[in-house]
Protein backbone atom coordinates (compact mmCIF):
# COMPACT_ATOMS: atom_id res chain seq x y z
CA UNK A 1 0.00 0.00 0.00
CA UNK A 2 2.66 2.55 1.02
CA UNK A 3 4.64 1.49 -2.37
CA UNK A 4 1.29 2.23 -4.05
CA UNK A 5 0.64 6.24 -2.42
CA UNK A 6 4.51 6.48 -3.40
CA UNK A 7 3.83 5.72 -6.95
CA UNK A 8 0.76 7.60 -7.38
CA UNK A 9 2.45 10.55 -5.71
CA UNK A 10 5.40 10.40 -7.97
CA UNK A 11 4.38 9.26 -11.25
CA UNK A 12 1.04 11.76 -10.77
CA UNK A 13 3.51 15.05 -10.28
CA UNK A 14 6.09 13.93 -13.16
CA UNK A 15 2.84 13.23 -15.33
CA UNK A 16 0.88 16.26 -14.89
CA UNK A 17 4.09 18.52 -15.33
CA UNK A 18 4.61 16.69 -18.64
CA UNK A 19 1.16 17.67 -19.50
CA UNK A 20 1.95 21.47 -18.31
CA UNK A 21 5.15 21.78 -20.31
CA UNK A 22 3.12 20.48 -23.36
CA UNK A 23 0.60 23.41 -22.87
CA UNK A 24 -2.21 20.98 -21.23
CA UNK A 25 -4.14 21.46 -17.87
CA UNK A 26 -1.77 19.11 -15.79
CA UNK A 27 -4.93 17.09 -14.45
CA UNK A 28 -4.96 15.27 -18.00
CA UNK A 29 -1.44 13.86 -17.48
CA UNK A 30 -2.81 12.72 -14.05
CA UNK A 31 -5.52 11.24 -15.63
CA UNK A 32 -3.78 9.35 -17.78
CA UNK A 33 -1.29 8.32 -16.06
CA UNK A 34 -3.55 6.92 -13.25
CA UNK A 35 -5.35 5.04 -16.66
CA UNK A 36 -1.82 3.25 -17.68
CA UNK A 37 -1.70 2.53 -13.76
CA UNK A 38 -4.64 0.94 -13.37
CA UNK A 39 -6.10 -2.52 -13.45
CA UNK A 40 -6.72 -1.76 -17.57
CA UNK A 41 -3.34 -1.85 -18.11
CA UNK A 42 -0.19 -1.85 -15.26
CA UNK A 43 -2.31 -3.42 -12.75
CA UNK A 44 0.38 -0.69 -10.30
CA UNK A 45 -1.38 0.21 -8.06
CA UNK A 46 -2.73 -1.91 -4.69
CA UNK A 47 -6.20 -3.52 -4.03
CA UNK A 48 -6.39 -1.50 -0.59
CA UNK A 49 -5.53 2.02 -2.14
CA UNK A 50 -8.64 1.59 -4.79
CA UNK A 51 -10.85 0.63 -2.14
CA UNK A 52 -9.98 3.23 -0.47
CA UNK A 53 -10.25 5.48 -3.49
CA UNK A 54 -13.78 6.89 -2.40
CA UNK A 55 -12.30 8.27 0.88
CA UNK A 56 -9.59 9.34 -0.68
CA UNK A 57 -11.50 11.51 -3.44
CA UNK A 58 -13.42 12.45 -0.67
CA UNK A 59 -10.71 14.41 1.46
CA UNK A 60 -9.74 15.91 -1.90
CA UNK A 61 -13.22 17.09 -2.62
CA UNK A 62 -13.36 18.84 1.18
CA UNK A 63 -10.30 20.50 0.42
CA UNK A 64 -11.54 21.84 -3.02
CA UNK A 65 -14.39 23.17 -1.71
CA UNK A 66 -12.52 24.81 1.20
CA UNK A 67 -10.36 26.73 -1.54
CA UNK A 68 -13.77 27.70 -3.33
CA UNK A 69 -15.19 29.23 -0.15
CA UNK A 70 -12.20 31.03 0.99
CA UNK A 71 -12.05 32.14 -2.44
CA UNK A 72 -15.69 34.03 -3.03
CA UNK A 73 -16.04 37.53 -3.07
CA UNK A 74 -19.32 38.93 -1.31
CA UNK A 75 -19.64 42.00 -2.60
CA UNK A 76 -19.37 40.66 -6.39
CA UNK A 77 -22.17 38.13 -5.17
CA UNK A 78 -24.35 40.54 -4.31
CA UNK A 79 -23.87 42.67 -7.53
CA UNK A 80 -24.88 39.71 -9.62
CA UNK A 81 -28.56 39.25 -8.01
CA UNK A 82 -29.44 35.88 -8.63
CA UNK A 83 -27.22 35.41 -11.19
CA UNK A 84 -25.46 33.01 -9.43
CA UNK A 85 -28.58 31.53 -7.93
CA UNK A 86 -29.65 31.15 -11.36
CA UNK A 87 -26.73 29.29 -12.82
CA UNK A 88 -27.29 26.66 -9.62
CA UNK A 89 -30.23 25.47 -10.59
CA UNK A 90 -31.34 25.92 -14.41
CA UNK A 91 -28.30 24.73 -16.53
CA UNK A 92 -27.73 21.53 -14.44
CA UNK A 93 -31.49 20.79 -14.07
CA UNK A 94 -32.47 20.90 -18.05
CA UNK A 95 -29.53 19.74 -18.81
CA UNK A 96 -30.84 16.15 -16.36
CA UNK A 97 -34.17 17.14 -18.58
CA UNK A 98 -32.76 16.70 -21.54
CA UNK A 99 -29.99 13.78 -20.93
CA UNK A 100 -33.17 11.86 -19.91
CA UNK A 101 -35.32 12.48 -22.78
CA UNK A 102 -32.48 11.54 -25.22
CA UNK A 103 -31.30 8.46 -23.36
CA UNK A 104 -35.14 7.00 -24.21
CA UNK A 105 -34.11 7.27 -28.42
CA UNK A 106 -30.65 6.66 -27.92
CA UNK A 107 -30.26 3.46 -25.26
CA UNK A 108 -33.72 3.02 -24.86
CA UNK A 109 -34.33 4.06 -21.10
CA UNK A 110 -37.73 4.61 -18.73
CA UNK A 111 -37.64 8.36 -18.06
CA UNK A 112 -37.19 7.72 -14.47
CA UNK A 113 -33.82 5.64 -15.15
CA UNK A 114 -32.91 8.64 -18.00
CA UNK A 115 -33.35 10.84 -15.45
CA UNK A 116 -30.56 9.31 -12.75
CA UNK A 117 -28.34 9.17 -15.66
CA UNK A 118 -28.95 13.45 -16.42
CA UNK A 119 -28.53 13.71 -12.60
CA UNK A 120 -25.07 12.01 -13.07
CA UNK A 121 -24.08 13.83 -16.35
CA UNK A 122 -25.33 17.37 -15.31
CA UNK A 123 -23.63 17.09 -12.09
CA UNK A 124 -20.48 19.37 -12.41
CA UNK A 125 -16.99 19.25 -10.99
CA UNK A 126 -15.45 21.16 -8.24
CA UNK A 127 -12.21 19.31 -8.40
CA UNK A 128 -11.91 20.96 -12.09
CA UNK A 129 -13.87 24.46 -12.08
CA UNK A 130 -12.79 25.69 -8.38
CA UNK A 131 -9.40 25.29 -9.30
CA UNK A 132 -9.91 27.07 -13.06
CA UNK A 133 -11.47 29.81 -11.67
CA UNK A 134 -9.58 30.72 -8.28
CA UNK A 135 -6.91 31.05 -10.85
CA UNK A 136 -9.12 33.28 -13.13
CA UNK A 137 -9.58 35.34 -9.94
CA UNK A 138 -5.58 35.21 -9.35
CA UNK A 139 -5.09 36.65 -13.16
CA UNK A 140 -7.43 39.53 -12.71
CA UNK A 141 -9.97 37.49 -15.39
CA UNK A 142 -13.58 38.05 -14.97
CA UNK A 143 -13.39 39.47 -11.55
CA UNK A 144 -14.76 43.05 -12.04
CA UNK A 145 -18.44 41.42 -12.65
CA UNK A 146 -17.89 38.63 -10.56
CA UNK A 147 -18.03 35.76 -13.26
CA UNK A 148 -15.68 33.43 -11.43
CA UNK A 149 -17.64 34.05 -8.03
CA UNK A 150 -21.11 33.22 -9.51
CA UNK A 151 -20.05 29.91 -11.55
CA UNK A 152 -18.10 28.86 -8.15
CA UNK A 153 -21.39 29.55 -6.08
CA UNK A 154 -23.92 28.11 -8.79
CA UNK A 155 -21.57 25.00 -9.14
CA UNK A 156 -22.21 24.31 -5.07
CA UNK A 157 -25.72 24.46 -5.66
CA UNK A 158 -26.24 22.48 -8.85
CA UNK A 159 -24.28 19.90 -6.97
CA UNK A 160 -26.54 19.74 -4.48
CA UNK A 161 -29.46 19.88 -6.36
CA UNK A 162 -28.64 17.22 -8.56
CA UNK A 163 -27.18 14.77 -5.72
CA UNK A 164 -30.46 15.08 -3.60
CA UNK A 165 -32.93 13.94 -6.88
CA UNK A 166 -30.15 11.21 -7.46
CA UNK A 167 -30.75 9.74 -4.16
CA UNK A 168 -34.42 9.83 -4.65
CA UNK A 169 -34.20 8.20 -7.87
CA UNK A 170 -31.54 5.64 -6.63
CA UNK A 171 -33.62 4.50 -3.61
CA UNK A 172 -36.79 4.78 -6.04
CA UNK A 173 -35.65 2.61 -8.45
CA UNK A 174 -34.05 0.12 -6.00
CA UNK A 175 -37.29 -0.27 -4.41
CA UNK A 176 -38.36 -3.07 -6.42
CA UNK A 177 -41.71 -0.43 -6.74
CA UNK A 178 -41.88 -2.24 -10.44
CA UNK A 179 -45.86 -1.04 -10.66
CA UNK A 180 -44.36 2.28 -10.45
CA UNK A 181 -41.45 1.54 -12.85
CA UNK A 182 -43.51 0.67 -15.44
CA UNK A 183 -45.41 3.46 -15.49
CA UNK A 184 -42.58 5.60 -15.20
CA UNK A 185 -42.93 8.05 -12.09
CA UNK A 186 -42.24 8.78 -8.88
CA UNK A 187 -44.59 9.34 -6.28
CA UNK A 188 -46.35 12.33 -5.80
CA UNK A 189 -45.73 12.72 -2.48
CA UNK A 190 -41.69 12.43 -3.28
CA UNK A 191 -42.34 15.34 -6.22
CA UNK A 192 -43.80 17.60 -3.39
CA UNK A 193 -41.57 16.96 -0.85
CA UNK A 194 -38.39 17.43 -3.03
CA UNK A 195 -38.29 21.25 -3.20
CA UNK A 196 -38.34 21.58 0.67
CA UNK A 197 -35.40 18.71 1.00
CA UNK A 198 -33.40 21.35 -1.43
CA UNK A 199 -34.45 24.74 0.51
CA UNK A 200 -33.65 22.51 3.45
CA UNK A 201 -30.39 21.06 2.49
CA UNK A 202 -29.01 24.54 1.21
CA UNK A 203 -30.47 26.60 4.33
CA UNK A 204 -28.89 23.91 7.11
CA UNK A 205 -25.74 23.55 4.76
CA UNK A 206 -25.25 27.18 5.14
CA UNK A 207 -25.92 27.45 9.17
CA UNK A 208 -23.46 24.73 9.17
CA UNK A 209 -20.60 26.56 7.65
CA UNK A 210 -21.97 30.05 9.24
CA UNK A 211 -21.15 28.11 13.00
CA UNK A 212 -18.10 25.85 12.15
CA UNK A 213 -16.29 29.52 10.86
CA UNK A 214 -17.26 30.95 14.13
CA UNK A 215 -16.10 28.11 16.38
CA UNK A 216 -12.60 28.24 14.10
CA UNK A 217 -12.07 31.43 14.99
CA UNK A 218 -13.19 30.94 18.69
CA UNK A 219 -10.90 28.23 18.63
CA UNK A 220 -7.62 29.49 16.82
CA UNK A 221 -7.77 33.38 17.68
CA UNK A 222 -9.85 34.46 20.74
CA UNK A 223 -8.80 31.18 22.88
CA UNK A 224 -5.45 30.54 21.19
CA UNK A 225 -5.24 26.77 21.57
CA UNK A 226 -2.61 26.03 18.28
CA UNK A 227 0.89 27.80 18.34
CA UNK A 228 1.21 27.70 14.24
CA UNK A 229 0.29 28.08 11.20
CA UNK A 230 -0.11 23.75 10.33
CA UNK A 231 -2.05 23.34 13.79
CA UNK A 232 -4.38 25.58 12.25
CA UNK A 233 -4.89 23.98 9.42
CA UNK A 234 -5.34 20.79 10.94
CA UNK A 235 -8.16 21.96 12.99
CA UNK A 236 -9.67 23.54 9.72
CA UNK A 237 -9.63 20.36 7.69
CA UNK A 238 -10.55 18.03 10.20
CA UNK A 239 -14.02 20.39 10.60
CA UNK A 240 -14.45 20.49 7.10
CA UNK A 241 -14.43 16.88 6.94
CA UNK A 242 -16.14 16.58 9.89
CA UNK A 243 -18.74 18.14 7.86
CA UNK A 244 -18.76 16.29 4.89
CA UNK A 245 -18.72 13.12 6.77
CA UNK A 246 -21.26 14.05 9.36
CA UNK A 247 -23.71 14.20 6.42
CA UNK A 248 -24.59 10.80 5.97
CA UNK A 249 -25.56 10.66 9.48
CA UNK A 250 -27.70 13.66 9.81
CA UNK A 251 -28.65 13.79 6.10
CA UNK A 252 -30.51 16.97 5.83
CA UNK A 253 -28.17 19.32 4.98
CA UNK A 254 -25.46 19.58 2.17
CA UNK A 255 -22.02 18.57 3.90
CA UNK A 256 -19.96 20.08 0.48
CA UNK A 257 -22.03 23.26 0.72
CA UNK A 258 -21.11 23.47 4.27
CA UNK A 259 -17.23 23.32 3.91
CA UNK A 260 -17.81 25.93 0.77
CA UNK A 261 -19.52 28.08 3.53
CA UNK A 262 -17.47 27.61 6.21
CA UNK A 263 -14.68 29.00 4.06
CA UNK A 264 -17.45 32.49 2.87
CA UNK A 265 -18.20 33.59 6.57
CA UNK A 266 -14.51 32.74 7.50
CA UNK A 267 -13.28 36.02 5.72
CA UNK A 268 -16.09 37.91 7.00
CA UNK A 269 -15.00 36.75 10.40
CA UNK A 270 -11.29 37.32 10.71
CA UNK A 271 -9.62 37.68 7.33
CA UNK A 272 -6.40 37.69 8.53
CA UNK A 273 -7.13 33.69 9.72
CA UNK A 274 -8.73 33.20 6.36
CA UNK A 275 -5.48 33.53 4.31
CA UNK A 276 -3.40 31.82 6.46
CA UNK A 277 -5.43 28.33 5.69
CA UNK A 278 -6.18 29.59 2.05
CA UNK A 279 -2.37 29.60 1.80
CA UNK A 280 -2.33 26.25 3.78
CA UNK A 281 -5.15 24.52 1.91
CA UNK A 282 -3.16 25.52 -1.03
CA UNK A 283 -0.11 23.24 -0.33
CA UNK A 284 -2.54 20.35 0.78
CA UNK A 285 -4.32 20.63 -2.58
CA UNK A 286 -1.03 20.48 -4.32
CA UNK A 287 -0.71 16.55 -3.20
CA UNK A 288 -4.96 16.02 -3.21
CA UNK A 289 -4.93 17.05 -7.08
CA UNK A 290 -2.74 14.45 -7.63
CA UNK A 291 -4.23 11.61 -6.06
CA UNK A 292 -7.82 12.52 -7.01
CA UNK A 293 -6.75 12.21 -10.64
CA UNK A 294 -4.59 9.81 -10.60
CA UNK A 295 -7.48 7.38 -8.95
CA UNK A 296 -9.76 8.32 -10.81
CA UNK A 297 -8.07 7.36 -13.96
CA UNK A 298 -7.37 4.07 -12.44
CA UNK A 299 -11.09 3.34 -11.57
CA UNK A 300 -12.37 4.29 -15.12
CA UNK A 301 -12.96 0.96 -17.18
CA UNK A 302 -11.93 1.46 -20.66
CA UNK A 303 -13.64 -1.85 -21.85
CA UNK A 304 -17.05 -0.79 -21.12
CA UNK A 305 -16.71 2.49 -23.43
CA UNK A 306 -16.47 0.42 -26.71
CA UNK A 307 -20.04 -0.38 -27.13
CA UNK A 308 -21.78 3.21 -25.89
CA UNK A 309 -19.15 5.33 -27.25
CA UNK A 310 -20.78 7.22 -30.46
CA UNK A 311 -24.26 7.52 -28.73
CA UNK A 312 -22.68 8.94 -25.57
CA UNK A 313 -20.85 11.41 -27.09
CA UNK A 314 -23.64 12.30 -28.75
CA UNK A 315 -25.89 12.37 -25.47
CA UNK A 316 -23.23 14.60 -23.78
CA UNK A 317 -22.86 16.48 -26.95
CA UNK A 318 -27.06 17.25 -27.04
CA UNK A 319 -26.81 17.71 -22.96
CA UNK A 320 -24.33 20.02 -23.45
CA UNK A 321 -25.43 22.14 -26.06
CA UNK A 322 -28.99 22.05 -26.18
CA UNK A 323 -29.70 21.33 -22.15
CA UNK A 324 -26.66 23.77 -20.76
CA UNK A 325 -27.13 25.98 -23.36
CA UNK A 326 -30.66 26.77 -22.48
CA UNK A 327 -29.99 27.00 -18.88
CA UNK A 328 -27.37 29.30 -19.60
CA UNK A 329 -29.40 31.82 -21.60
CA UNK A 330 -32.07 31.68 -18.62
CA UNK A 331 -29.38 31.77 -16.13
CA UNK A 332 -27.94 35.48 -17.16
CA UNK A 333 -31.09 36.95 -18.25
CA UNK A 334 -31.05 40.49 -17.32
CA UNK A 335 -27.51 40.71 -16.29
CA UNK A 336 -24.62 42.89 -17.13
CA UNK A 337 -22.74 40.33 -18.83
CA UNK A 338 -21.92 40.81 -22.58
CA UNK A 339 -22.48 38.16 -24.88
CA UNK A 340 -18.92 37.12 -25.06
CA UNK A 341 -18.81 36.78 -21.44
CA UNK A 342 -22.17 34.34 -21.55
CA UNK A 343 -20.06 32.62 -24.12
CA UNK A 344 -17.73 31.78 -21.67
CA UNK A 345 -20.01 29.90 -19.41
CA UNK A 346 -19.44 27.10 -22.03
CA UNK A 347 -15.37 26.19 -21.17
CA UNK A 348 -16.10 27.79 -17.71
CA UNK A 349 -19.05 25.71 -16.51
CA UNK A 350 -18.79 22.30 -18.50
CA UNK A 351 -16.12 19.68 -16.63
CA UNK A 352 -17.54 16.77 -15.01
CA UNK A 353 -15.12 14.68 -13.02
CA UNK A 354 -15.51 14.54 -8.99
CA UNK A 355 -19.39 13.88 -9.15
CA UNK A 356 -19.27 11.25 -11.71
CA UNK A 357 -16.60 9.27 -10.77
CA UNK A 358 -18.08 9.40 -7.03
CA UNK A 359 -21.93 8.22 -7.97
CA UNK A 360 -21.11 6.36 -11.53
CA UNK A 361 -21.01 3.20 -9.96
CA UNK A 362 -23.88 3.47 -7.76
CA UNK A 363 -26.68 2.30 -10.25
CA UNK A 364 -24.87 -0.59 -11.26
CA UNK A 365 -23.51 -1.68 -7.59
CA UNK A 366 -27.68 -1.20 -7.08
CA UNK A 367 -28.67 -3.89 -9.50
CA UNK A 368 -30.22 -0.86 -11.37
CA UNK A 369 -31.40 -2.12 -15.12
CA UNK A 370 -28.77 0.00 -17.83
CA UNK A 371 -26.59 0.70 -14.96
CA UNK A 372 -23.61 -0.47 -16.50
CA UNK A 373 -24.16 2.17 -19.71
CA UNK A 374 -24.96 4.89 -16.85
CA UNK A 375 -21.28 3.79 -15.54
CA UNK A 376 -19.85 3.88 -18.86
CA UNK A 377 -21.45 7.61 -19.72
CA UNK A 378 -19.67 8.61 -16.52
CA UNK A 379 -16.65 7.60 -17.46
CA UNK A 380 -16.62 9.22 -20.56
CA UNK A 381 -18.13 12.49 -19.64
CA UNK A 382 -14.96 12.56 -17.30
CA UNK A 383 -12.04 11.39 -20.04
CA UNK A 384 -13.89 14.12 -22.50
CA UNK A 385 -14.95 17.56 -20.28
CA UNK A 386 -12.67 17.05 -17.54
CA UNK A 387 -9.27 17.81 -19.82
CA UNK A 388 -11.11 19.95 -22.61
CA UNK A 389 -13.22 22.06 -19.69
CA UNK A 390 -9.47 22.91 -18.21
CA UNK A 391 -7.89 23.19 -21.18
CA UNK A 392 -10.67 25.61 -22.56
CA UNK A 393 -11.13 27.67 -19.67
CA UNK A 394 -7.37 28.89 -19.50
CA UNK A 395 -7.51 29.27 -23.45
CA UNK A 396 -10.62 31.15 -23.51
CA UNK A 397 -11.03 33.48 -20.96
CA UNK A 398 -8.05 35.86 -22.26
CA UNK A 399 -10.30 35.92 -24.86
CA UNK A 400 -14.26 36.37 -23.96
CA UNK A 401 -13.47 38.05 -19.73
CA UNK A 402 -12.34 41.50 -19.70
CA UNK A 403 -9.36 42.16 -16.94
CA UNK A 404 -9.49 43.37 -13.59
CA UNK A 405 -8.04 43.99 -10.56
CA UNK A 406 -6.70 41.73 -8.21
CA UNK A 407 -8.12 41.31 -4.96
CA UNK A 408 -5.31 39.85 -3.17
CA UNK A 409 -7.80 39.63 -0.10
CA UNK A 410 -10.01 36.69 -1.98
CA UNK A 411 -6.87 34.44 -3.58
CA UNK A 412 -3.44 33.38 -2.76
CA UNK A 413 -0.82 35.16 -3.80
CA UNK A 414 1.30 33.24 -6.58
CA UNK A 415 4.93 33.46 -7.27
CA UNK A 416 7.75 34.83 -5.32
CA UNK A 417 8.66 38.81 -4.72
CA UNK A 418 12.17 39.28 -6.20
CA UNK A 419 14.60 41.86 -4.61
CA UNK A 420 16.92 44.06 -6.13
CA UNK A 421 19.82 44.93 -3.39
CA UNK A 422 21.98 47.80 -4.89
CA UNK A 423 25.57 47.68 -3.46
CA UNK A 424 28.85 49.26 -3.49
CA UNK A 425 32.14 48.66 -1.86
CA UNK A 426 31.34 50.89 0.62
CA UNK A 427 30.31 49.28 4.47
CA UNK A 428 26.80 50.35 3.92
CA UNK A 429 26.18 47.34 1.58
CA UNK A 430 26.57 44.96 4.39
CA UNK A 431 23.23 46.70 5.77
CA UNK A 432 21.91 46.70 2.58
CA UNK A 433 22.56 42.72 1.73
CA UNK A 434 21.06 42.45 5.33
CA UNK A 435 17.81 44.04 4.60
CA UNK A 436 17.47 42.08 1.61
CA UNK A 437 18.15 39.00 3.08
CA UNK A 438 15.76 39.53 6.20
CA UNK A 439 12.83 40.28 3.72
CA UNK A 440 14.09 36.91 1.36
CA UNK A 441 13.91 35.10 4.11
CA UNK A 442 10.28 36.06 5.41
CA UNK A 443 8.59 36.09 1.96
CA UNK A 444 10.56 33.18 0.41
CA UNK A 445 12.02 35.51 -2.24
CA UNK A 446 14.79 36.06 -4.44
CA UNK A 447 17.55 38.26 -4.28
CA UNK A 448 19.50 40.22 -7.53
CA UNK A 449 22.88 41.83 -6.28
CA UNK A 450 23.78 44.67 -8.35
CA UNK A 451 27.36 46.18 -8.59
CA UNK A 452 27.28 49.62 -10.97
CA UNK A 453 31.08 49.84 -11.84
CA UNK A 454 32.23 52.36 -14.44
CA UNK A 455 35.70 52.62 -12.93
CA UNK A 456 36.38 48.25 -13.32
CA UNK A 457 37.60 47.92 -9.67
CA UNK A 458 38.41 44.69 -9.46
CA UNK A 459 38.92 44.32 -5.76
CA UNK A 460 35.13 46.02 -4.62
CA UNK A 461 33.68 43.07 -7.11
CA UNK A 462 35.43 40.83 -5.67
CA UNK A 463 34.68 41.90 -2.02
CA UNK A 464 31.15 42.38 -2.76
CA UNK A 465 30.73 38.41 -4.02
CA UNK A 466 32.19 37.52 -1.27
CA UNK A 467 30.23 39.10 1.12
CA UNK A 468 26.78 38.26 -0.92
CA UNK A 469 27.73 34.76 -0.50
CA UNK A 470 28.42 34.94 3.19
CA UNK A 471 25.61 36.57 4.07
CA UNK A 472 22.80 34.94 1.34
CA UNK A 473 24.01 31.83 1.64
CA UNK A 474 20.37 30.58 2.26
CA UNK A 475 18.86 31.90 -0.30
CA UNK A 476 19.35 32.29 -4.41
CA UNK A 477 20.75 35.24 -5.32
CA UNK A 478 22.22 36.58 -8.37
CA UNK A 479 25.36 38.87 -8.62
CA UNK A 480 25.04 41.09 -11.42
CA UNK A 481 28.00 43.88 -12.49
CA UNK A 482 26.74 46.55 -14.84
CA UNK A 483 28.32 49.69 -15.70
CA UNK A 484 26.42 53.05 -16.45
CA UNK A 485 24.58 55.76 -14.93
CA UNK A 486 23.93 54.43 -11.76
CA UNK A 487 20.17 55.41 -10.93
CA UNK A 488 19.43 55.12 -14.41
CA UNK A 489 21.43 51.28 -14.34
CA UNK A 490 19.12 50.51 -10.78
CA UNK A 491 16.00 50.95 -12.33
CA UNK A 492 16.32 49.35 -15.70
CA UNK A 493 17.90 46.41 -14.32
CA UNK A 494 14.41 46.14 -11.67
CA UNK A 495 11.95 47.00 -14.87
CA UNK A 496 13.49 44.09 -17.03
CA UNK A 497 13.51 41.37 -14.22
CA UNK A 498 10.63 41.45 -12.38
CA UNK A 499 11.83 43.29 -9.53
CA UNK A 500 8.76 43.71 -6.70
CA UNK A 501 11.25 45.72 -4.56
CA UNK A 502 14.45 47.35 -4.57
CA UNK A 503 16.77 47.96 -1.46
CA UNK A 504 18.99 50.92 -1.38
CA UNK A 505 21.74 52.22 0.92
CA UNK A 506 21.40 56.20 2.20
CA UNK A 507 23.95 58.14 3.87
CA UNK A 508 23.83 60.16 6.58
CA UNK A 509 26.05 63.09 8.54
CA UNK A 510 25.67 64.06 11.97
CA UNK A 511 21.97 62.24 12.11
CA UNK A 512 20.66 64.38 9.45
CA UNK A 513 19.77 62.44 5.89
CA UNK A 514 21.91 63.53 2.71
CA UNK A 515 19.09 63.34 0.28
CA UNK A 516 19.68 66.09 -2.81
CA UNK A 517 21.72 64.81 -5.30
CA UNK A 518 22.53 61.33 -3.79
CA UNK A 519 21.63 58.30 -6.12
CA UNK A 520 18.74 57.00 -3.58
CA UNK A 521 17.38 60.14 -3.94
CA UNK A 522 17.54 59.86 -7.48
CA UNK A 523 16.18 56.50 -7.49
CA UNK A 524 13.48 57.12 -5.11
CA UNK A 525 12.34 60.05 -7.61
CA UNK A 526 12.36 57.85 -10.93
CA UNK A 527 11.16 54.88 -9.43
CA UNK A 528 7.52 53.19 -9.68
CA UNK A 529 8.61 50.32 -8.01
CA UNK A 530 8.49 50.44 -3.85
CA UNK A 531 12.01 51.10 -2.71
CA UNK A 532 13.18 50.27 0.86
CA UNK A 533 15.90 52.84 2.25
CA UNK A 534 18.78 51.62 4.33
CA UNK A 535 20.02 54.35 6.23
CA UNK A 536 23.91 54.36 7.66
CA UNK A 537 26.61 56.45 8.33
Amino acid sequence: MLASAILILVMGFFAGELARRLGAPPLIGMILIGIIMGNEFGNLISPEVLEAADDLRLVAVMIILMKAGLGLDRSKLAQQGTVALRLGFLPAAIEALVVAIASIFLFNFDFMTGLLLGCVVGAESPAVIVPGMLRLKSLGWGVAKGIPDAILTGSALSDVLLLLVFSLLLNFLSSGSTEALNLGFISLSSLQILPFQVILEIVLGLAAGFLAARLLVFVLVKQTWTRNVVQDIIIAASLGLFLVIFSNTFPYYSGYLAVMAMGFFLIEFDAPLARLIRNGFDVLWIVAEIVLFVLMGATIQLQVLGDVLLPGLLLLAIGLIIGRGLGWYLSTLGSNWNLQEKLFLLPGNMAKATVQAAIGALPLAAGIEGGEIILAIAALSILVTAPLGAWSTQVFAPKLLEKGEVDPTKVAVKGHPVFLAAVDPSPLSTSVLLKAADLARRSHGKIIVLYVDNVVDEPGRLHLQKQAHQLLADIRFEFLVLSGLVPETIMKTATSRGVTDVVIGKKSTDGKKVMVHSVSQAVLEMSTIPVITVLGN
